[in-house]
């Protein structure tokens, strides 16, 4: 979630970021999670960054529906419903790709950033990926690592890490949480529009979205840790081994899941306030990281509560901070924008190296406290990343 005094600017970045990628799900209830991506060639001069792992990715789609809670935007739709795109380690890979999104989605999110009739939707829903739709899985038992995109976002915004994460032995479940999107493609041809947008304002609606977000995530790492939903994906998913990361709320709600969910042992926020009081507390030991844009996300910064969070956070923690990022750098739309031509010119980072500084510091986040692998980067300030300083508040 934005707040108020941000909005502006993420609004004008997100218009100069034409190409938003956004990975749609056909209107399928299949439960095999192997099979409900769609599969669409690659026909424009969009295109994602290449994983960088040593598996091949394959990609499956869940819509999952928690019978046990009325959505909270829209009580008369009934239960809260979910869409997980699930980003995999695979066997082998052939055919075609998976797509970024539907073509109605696209026109939405270029009709809301005022962009409809100016940028085709065919050059957003035809972006290319790097993941395999219908692909077995490869052989093992790899951590779990969910992900919640910003307030309006759709998951699709975090499909590059998703995807590098999956490239590198990790099953990453990417979820959207229904009515809190421009649009995300549901079941039986249904749109669902960010209802939540005309009514969150306040402080505690704002935290009200955090804690629902929680339970959105507890729910989904018991459909998949439990292997009720995800099929052959069941059998090669670690519970032991569970990882969370979000941006913008997303972020917030990575570390009020761990709050509430034992079963997470480690997190990330991407450039998000936390919302809820005390932020970052209860998370009883279990590592975190903070990674976020400089110019809002230091210590010295007035508004923000990642201060308060440090604090509260007592085991192994990083607060570090991006010299020349803004709020989505950490996602993928900068990167997309500036194929295009489209960077923001008040923004130094470009979205290349946003992208990597990302994936380096998530990866290795993730591999040290899921995986058990030293990771040097994560010591202190490195030549190679010169933009990221280590905040000792």
């Amino acid at each position: 979630m934005i707040p108020r005094h941000r909005r502006a600017a993420a609004a004008t970045v997100l218009t100069l970021a034409l190409s938003a990628p956004l990975l749609g799900a056909t209107p399928a209830v299949s439960v095999n999670a192997a099979h409900l991506a769609p599969r669409v060639p690659y026909s424009s001069g969009l295109e994602l960054p290449s994983p960088t792992g040593p598996y091949p990715v394959g990609r499956g789609t869940l819509h999952l529906v928690d019978r046990n809670r009325i959505d909270p935007w829209v009580p008369t739709a009934g239960s809260r419903e979910l869409m997980v795109t699930v980003s995999y380690p695979a066997r082998s890979v052939n055919g075609l790709l998976a797509a970024y999104m539907t073509d109605e989605e696209a026109q939405l999110l270029l009709e809301a950033r005022g962009l409809g009739g100016v940028v085709p939707y065919e050059t957003v829903s035809g972006a290319r990926t790097h993941a395999h739709v219908g692909a077995r899985p490869a052989p093992g038992h790899f951590p779990l690592v969910l992900l919640s995109p910003g307030f309006s976002m759709p998951r699709s915004t975090l499909t590059s890490i998703a995807d590098d994460l999956a490239s590198r032995g990790y099953v990453v479940a990417s979820v959207d949480h229904a009515y809190e999107s421009v649009g995300t493609a549901f079941p039986g041809g249904r749109m669902l529009t960010c209802v939540a947008c005309e009514r969150v304002e306040t402080p505690q609606e704002q935290a009200a979205v955090v804690r629902g977000r929680v339970k959105d995530m507890s729910f989904v790492i018991s459909e998949l840790a439990n292997g009720r939903r995800a099929g052959a994906l069941s059998h090669v998913i670690d519970p032991s081994r569970i990882g969370i990361g979000g941006h913008s709320v997303g972020g917030a709600a990575a570390a009020a899941t761990m709050a509430a969910d034992r079963r997470v042992r480690a997190g990330v926020d991407l450039d998000g306030d936390f919302f809820v009081c005390p932020a970052a507390a209860g998370l009883g030991g279990r590592p975190f990281l903070m990674l976020g844009a400089e110019s809002t996300h230091s210590p010295s910064s007035r508004k923000t509560d990642w201060l308060e969070a440090w604090k509260h956070l007592n085991g192994w923690k990083r607060w570090l901070t991006v010299a020349g990022a803004e709020h989505f750098s950490f996602t993928d739309l900068p990167y997309l924008a500036g194929q295009l031509g489209l960077s923001d010119p008040a923004v130094s980072l470009s979205g290349e190296r946003g992208w990597r500084i990302t994936r380096d510091y998530v990866s290795a986040f993730f591999d040290l406290h899921l995986r058990g692998i030293s990771q040097p980067l994560l010591n202190g300030p490195k030549a190679t990343h010169p933009e990221v300083a280590f905040q000792q508040p």
